[in-house]
């Protein structure tokens, strides 16, 4: 059963060419449906941890087991497909392609699992795209706003109801009012979806929805100051 458990061990991670570590962390776990916030400093590693987390950046060492699998030991093929099938990713600069509707660029995960998509899912993310307050669904990406590329972007990332979520500064760059409301629909549609969440940001907004908040700080994970959550 796939249910979004965490369990992570030993992660160490070092750029090459580096001598000192990125971070350190000796145990991370969450359990199911758990949303978690990090925080820290520009360039204290966040992006880059939570990419080792996705299987995308590959560890110096450790071991991540989503549920019963251990993604570091899967091999290329069948990490691309633990991605496709278990995870949804939301990414700081949305990675929308231009030129594709927003109904298009929510489907395009299930363009790489074969040639047709089913009627079920294209609806499925018109619901979703419903959702999260696209009344355009047809309308190009590059004539779309921020809060609503971020939106579109939230919208993918749910298309196949995924255990895992993982987001990374999804509110940034966004004014205030966009930041709850994009705030409020990761957070509801991932809590309707009952999908573990981790999310790297730096906006009270949304770390405030959190039920915990680490700070990644002299490359140890530690616990947020309350005061700055």
């Amino acid at each position: 059963m796939n249910t979004g458990t965490l369990r992570a061990t030993g992660l160490r991670f070092r750029f090459t060419g580096q001598t000192a570590d990125l971070f350190a962390l000796d145990r991370l776990e969450l359990t199911a449906g758990h949303m978690l916030g990090i925080r820290g400093a520009s360039g204290a590693g966040k992006t880059t941890l939570l990419h080792c987390l996705a299987g995308i950046e590959p560890l110096t060492t450790g071991s991540i087991v989503w549920d019963d699998t251990d993604i570091t030991a899967l091999p290329g093929a069948g990490l691309t497909r633990w991605r496709q099938q278990k995870l949804g990713l939301v990414f700081q600069d949305f990675h929308l392609v231009e030129g594709l509707s927003a109904l298009d660029n929510v489907l395009l995960p299930a363009s790489f699992t074969g040639w047709r998509i089913a009627p079920a899912l294209r609806s499925r993310a018109t619901r979703l795209l419903s959702r999260v307050g696209i009344a355009e669904p047809t309308r190009r990406a590059e004539l779309l706003s921020r809060g609503e590329r971020q939106r579109v972007a939230v919208a993918r990332a749910l298309l196949f109801a995924p255990p895992v979520v993982l987001a990374d500064e999804p509110t940034a760059s966004l004014d205030p009012e966009n930041r709850e409301i994009i705030a409020d629909l990761l957070c509801g549609l991932v809590r309707e979806h009952g999908a573990t969440l981790i999310v790297v940001s730096h906006e009270s907004a949304l770390l405030r929805r959190m039920d915990r908040v680490l700070e990644l700080r002299s490359g140890t994970l530690q616990a947020a100051e309350a005061a700055h959550v």
